[in-house]
C-alpha cells in the first residue's frame, strides 16, 4: 500500500488520474520477485543436455545466464547440484560395490558439476561460492550454515556440494534440509526431460496427465516421482513449497521465482 499512496500522491501533484497511477502500480508490483530466498535443485542429468552423460558448456552457460538474471534481481540464490551426469551411487551399489562408497563417489561428481558451474557464473560477473559437506579446503569452502547465509546476504550465489555429507541420502534430500536451513522460501526444481510433474512417464505413456498442483501428500500416496519420500516428508514437515518446472527453456527460472505458473506447484502443509 505504501507504493500505491506514493504514486497517489504523484498524480494529485502532477494533476494526472489514477487510471495511469493503477497501471504505474500494476507495473511496479509485476517486476517484483514473489521470492526472495530461494533453493534451486539442478539434477546432474540437466548439466549434461542431450547427451545424457558428462557436463555440456553450452547447457551451463545456459543455466549461469538464468541465474545471472534472478541473482540481478536481488533475488538470494543457493543452488543444489547432482551428480548423475557422472555417477550414480544406486547403479554401483547394484554393480556390486559397497554401497556407502558408492555414494561418497557420487558426492564427489557433485562436486564436479559445482566447480563447473561456479566457474560459469564468474566468468558472467556473478559472485559465486562453493561449500561441501565434505571437507576439500582447496577446492572450496566447507558448509556452515551462517557462512552460507551471510553469503546470500551479500547477494553471492552459493553452490551446495557433496550432497548432505552421509551416504544413502539424496541431492533431493540435500536441497531440502538445505532450503529449511537457510529458511528459503521455495525449492526450484529444475528438470530437464519433463516440463512439471504427470501422472505417468509422458515419454512413455500419451495418456499421461500433468498437475498443476500438487500436495506433498499427494505426491507420496500416488508414488509420484518428484523426489524421493525422504525429501518430500522433510519437504512436508518445514511447509517448504516446490516449483518443477523444465530447465530446457530459457528464462523458466525467472518465471518461476516471478511467480508466473509454470511446471507444477506442490505446497507444504495443508
Amino acid at each position: 500500500m505504501l507504493v500505491r499512496d506514493f504514486l497517489y500522491s504523484l498524480a494529485i501533484a502532477h494533476n494526472t488520474g489514477m487510471e495511469a497511477v493503477n497501471t504505474i502500480h500494476t507495473e511496479v508490483y509485476m517486476s517484483i520477485p514473489k521470492y526472495k530466498r530461494v533453493v534451486l535443485k539442478l539434477s546432474g542429468e540437466a548439466l549434461a543436455g542431450d547427451a545424457g552423460f558428462g557436463i555440456n558448456p553450452e547447457v551451463i552457460k545456459s543455466i549461469a545466464e538464468q541465474v545471472k538474471e534472478i541473482a540481478e534481481l536481488d533475488v538470494e540464490v543457493a543452488v543444489v547440484v547432482g551428480g548423475g551426469n557422472i555417477w550414480r551411487g544406486k547403479i554401483g551399489s547394484e554393480m556390486g560395490m559397497d554401497r556407502a562408497t558408492a555414494d561418497y563417489m557420487g558426492m564427489l561428481a557433485t562436486v564436479m558439476n559445482s566447480m563447473a558451474l561456479q566457474d560459469s557464473l564468474e566468468q558472467l560477473g556473478i559472485e559465486t561460492r562453493v561449500q561441501t559437506s565434505i571437507e576439500m579446503r582447496q577446492v572450496a569452502e566447507p558448509y556452515i550454515r551462517r557462512r552460507a547465509i551471510r553469503h546470500l546476504e551479500k547477494k553471492r550465489v552459493v553452490i551446495f556440494a557433496a550432497g548432505t555429507g552421509n551416504p544413502y541420502f539424496s541431492t533431493d534430500t540435500t536441497a531440502a534440509l538445505r532450503a529449511a536451513e537457510i529458511e528459503a522460501e521455495v525449492i526450484l526444481m529444475a528438470k530437464n526431460n519433463v516440463d512439471g510433474v504427470y501422472s505417468a512417464d509422458p515419454r512413455t505413456d500419451k495418456d499421461a496427465v500433468k498437475y498443476e498442483q500438487l500436495s506433498y501428500l499427494d505426491v507420496i500416496k500416488k508414488g509420484l516421482a518428484v523426489m524421493d519420500s525422504t525429501a518430500s516428508s522433510l519437504c512436508m514437515d518445514n511447509d517448504i513449497p516446490l516449483i518443477v518446472f523444465s530447465i530446457m527453456e530459457n528464462g523458466n527460472i525467472k518465471r518461476a521465482v516471478m511467480g508466473e505458473k509454470i511446471g507444477t506447484f506442490v505446497r507444504g502443509k495443508e
